[in-house]
């Protein structure tokens, strides 16, 4: 596997090198029942605990709306899933002890980068997709309440998502197969700053303004202020898309480094063993 630089190929081979990433993770997804499984059954859990909490406060009267939660856990899982399952797919390569056989391919870490993601990509579709039709069946809730937001809001926390996927593989890299726990577990860390299920005020001032700087808190922000009746946010999304383009800028760095820093010290062929 070369470097994040494109071979000079045609955009066709190019296209096929990619495609050929996400085809293989195809296959292994579709043989088996488990993976096939999981892909629905824990944003499910989440969606319907979630869902009838809030079907509990509005027979109990709270000041509470009910949208406000729903669209969160919808949300949520786009940026949990993005980061998740591009490392996971990078983590079964090393516990298929098949990563190696990826290295010596002639495919190019970008190729291959690439190819993850759009795996990725349409596991989190599918996965919203069937979210939000048991939202709008269970609790009257369709994604449409977001209005044109919606794909903006989506489109900032996938590229978040991957940025925190490639720092959990740059982790992985660089410090070993020990570091795995980083690579599924980093968007957890960043879940009480995004302001989920609570609007970032209610945070200390200190964590506020780390709060800030992250792109999925202004997602979220604007999802409430969307629901309650205003506008579109259009100036916090920008912001939060300009977070996006340095951030992953420098997360492709980081990638970047910590697989030469893994190739120098042959670490690389030990993953898996």
């Amino acid at each position: 596997m070369t470097d994040l630089a494109l071979p000079p190929l045609s955009l066709a081979a190019r296209r096929r090198r990619v495609l050929g990433v996400v085809r293989r993770d195809f296959a292994a997804l579709r043989r088996s029942s488990i993976r096939m499984f999981e892909i629905l059954f824990w944003p499910t859990v989440e969606l319907v605990l979630w869902g009838f909490l809030t079907v509990f406060l509005q027979s109990q009267r709270v000041p509470f709306v009910a949208s406000f939660l729903i669209g969160a856990v919808l949300l949520w899982q786009v940026l949990q899933k993005a980061s998740n399952e591009i490392s996971i797919a990078f983590l079964e390569d090393i516990w298929s002890r098949n990563l190696l056989n990826v290295q010596v391919s002639p495919l190019s870490s970008a190729e291959y980068l690439v190819g993850l993601v759009l795996f990725a990509l349409g596991k989190v579709a599918f996965a919203v997709a069937v979210m939000a039709g048991l939202a709008l069946a269970f609790y009257g809730f369709g994604v449409t309440s977001l209005g044109v937001g919606l794909v903006p809001f989506m489109g900032v926390l996938l590229v978040f998502g991957w940025s925190l996927g490639l720092v959990g593989i740059a982790a992985v890299l660089r410090f070993g197969e020990n570091a795995q726990v980083i690579a599924w577990s980093l968007v957890f860390v960043a879940q009480p700053l995004a302001g989920i299920f609570y609007p970032i005020s209610v945070l200390p001032a200190p964590l506020q303004t780390i709060a800030w700087f992250m792109p999925a808190s202004h997602v979220f922000e604007g999802m409430r202020t969307v629901l309650g009746g205003g506008a579109v946010p259009w100036e916090r999304l920008a912001w939060a898309a300009g977070l996006n383009v340095g951030y992953l800028a420098a997360t492709l760095g980081l990638f970047g480094w910590a697989l030469s820093y893994a190739r120098r010290r042959g670490r690389l062929s030990r993953f898996g063993d």
